[in-house]
């Protein structure tokens, strides 16, 4: 038996047995049964409107999941991890060079359009400066040897 039914069986019930409002316990009794009766049909009614609410919010999941699907695709987890990937290699292939400043001697780590350019200047102390290249040299450092002059 539902929460409906198990309150219409005491409404009966308490019908049936012929209680009466001319005693304090019969009225207490009947306003207890009759609060009953309106609770489960209050109860009835949120149910119901929770069963709605569950049911709409199951249909916008499933256009939520439609629409991911349609912007993003499979490609949604495999994009993260190719663009990771596209980013270390980037890292890899690029040359950085080590210039120690001439002012306060700090070593910096430079890539090599910012090695070229005219707007060199060091982080700790902001001194600007320029750095000169070795003409016979492709390296962009005073060369060691590390650059074959033959070819």
């Amino acid at each position: 038996m539902n929460l409906t039914e198990k309150a219409a069986y005491l409404k009966g019930l308490a019908e049936g047995l012929d209680i009466s409002d001319s005693t304090k316990e019969g009225k207490l009794l009947k306003a207890i049964v009759e609060m009953l009766d309106e609770l489960t049909s209050t109860v009835s009614t949120l149910d119901d409107d929770v069963d709605q609410i569950y049911e709409e919010l199951d249909a916008i999941d499933e256009d939520m999941d439609d629409l991911e699907e349609y912007v993003f695709g499979d490609e949604d987890e495999d994009f993260d991890d190719e663009e990771d990937e596209d980013e270390d290699e980037e890292d890899e292939d690029e040359l950085y060079y080590e210039i120690t400043c001439p002012k306060c001697g700090e070593t910096v780590c430079v890539d090599e359009d910012t090695l070229v350019s005219e707007d060199l200047a060091c982080p700790n102390c902001g001194t600007e400066f320029e750095v000169e290249f070795d003409e016979d040299c492709d390296c962009g450092e005073e060369c060691d040897g590390c650059c074959d002059k033959d070819e």
